[in-house]
């Protein structure tokens, strides 16, 4: 007998899965039946999506609220739809998009048109991805040539460094007093003493 899952993925422990909740009640999927993460979905080394992986066997069907609660790189999505698809033989029914269910369409034509939707998708995702880091490179180029600078601004040397830093090297302070007063981290003070011992 088949049985109905669900996975439900929010990218951060602040997210709210709610709506993906709801979505899922609607379609009658049993509460114990949904794999709830929160994660990022940069790959598939998630806890409870191999739990639900190991659950899953031929003839059941799992639910998705929108592909991209599966996955974010949609080259591993289009591995993983073959591993659930061909491999465990378990149906996927994507609730945001009528075409990604392969319920419909059992034969050669259902299975290609859902193959193709992904593929098309992995194609777009991809481009976007591209298009938005070549976006990014060339603001930031832009707001380079402006003066603007990228990263925490330097920490400043205090003006009574090197007094600080022999008495330190005199054994007069330990290294936790000697950034307190540089107003430094320790590993900031570690940093720049190595620096500056790099220059003499």
């Amino acid at each position: 007998m088949s049985n109905v899952y669900a996975y439900v993925r929010v990218s951060t422990l602040h997210q709210n899965e709610d709506r993906q909740m709801i979505a899922m009640s609607q379609v009658q999927v049993p509460e114990q039946n949904i794999y709830v993460e929160k994660q990022s979905g940069k790959d598939f080394k998630r806890p409870m999506y191999q739990k639900l992986l190991k659950k899953l066997k031929p003839n059941d069907v799992l639910y998705i609220k929108s592909i991209d609660r599966l996955g974010r790189n949609y080259e591993e999505i289009l591995a993983q739809w073959r591993i659930l698809t061909k491999q465990k033989d378990v149906d996927i029914v994507v609730l945001d998009m009528p075409l990604l269910d392969t319920r419909k369409g059992k034969d050669l034509l259902g299975t290609l048109i859902a193959d193709l939707v992904l593929s098309l998708l992995s194609y777009v995702s991809e481009n976007e991805r591209c298009a938005i880091r070549q976006r990014q490179k060339e603001g930031i180029e832009a707001a380079k040539l402006k003066g603007v600078r990228f990263g925490r601004p330097p920490k400043i040397f205090p003006e009574n460094f090197g007094q600080i830093y022999s008495l330190w090297l005199e054994k007069e302070i330990d290294a936790q007093e000697a950034a307190n007063l540089c107003n430094f981290s320790r590993t900031t003070f570690y940093r720049k003493i190595k620096a500056v011992s790099d220059e003499v």
